[in-house]
């Protein structure tokens, strides 16, 4: 067993884990934070993403150990509970960029970290080139642009952002 400590959506966290134990498998199964996904195990699909001290990794592919002395936001650290959402949340749900939200947590995670990298103003093709790690079975893609385009903008003007 190796044990770690690391906070995690700004509360201090400290386990002893496995370590081969997955990242993803430490929130969920240890911490109860379900909703970091999971839906493929390979880092292909993005379900999984979280923020490891402020950039987003696939945390199917991360072991826990490597998290260890650093911070992780999952999507349930994005907004306090009771606060209204973060702006890239709120968009998703007023421009519908999600059907059965199975993978809307990772594009959310990856959408915040790609206009912390990129800025606020995203071109249609910035944000598709940005969204290649990043799989939804039900749409087809648009309304998540839409929604990240709109979620960009709208974290310019938030102190969530």
């Amino acid at each position: 067993m190796a044990k770690i400590s690391l906070i995690v959506n700004g509360n201090p966290v400290s386990a002893n884990v496995d370590p081969r134990t997955l990242l993803v498998q430490f929130l969920r199964e240890h911490l109860r934070l379900t909703g970091t996904h999971v839906g493929c195990d390979t880092s292909q699909c993005g379900a999984c993403v979280v923020h490891l001290d402020g950039k987003a990794v696939k945390s199917c592919t991360t072991l826990a150990v490597m998290a260890d002395g650093h911070e992780v936001t999952t999507i349930e650290g994005l907004a306090a509970d009771g606060a209204p959402l973060h702006p890239m949340q709120e968009a998703f749900r007023e421009n519908h960029g999600l059907q059965c939200g199975f993978c809307t947590p990772g594009m959310i995670m990856t959408a915040v970290d790609l206009v912390h990298r990129k800025g606020n103003d995203l071109s249609d093709q910035t944000i598709r080139e940005e969204l290649e790690g990043n799989l939804c079975r039900c749409t087809g893609y648009q309304n998540i642009v839409v929604s990240i385009a709109a979620g960009a903008k709208a974290m310019a003007n938030s102190d969530l952002a």
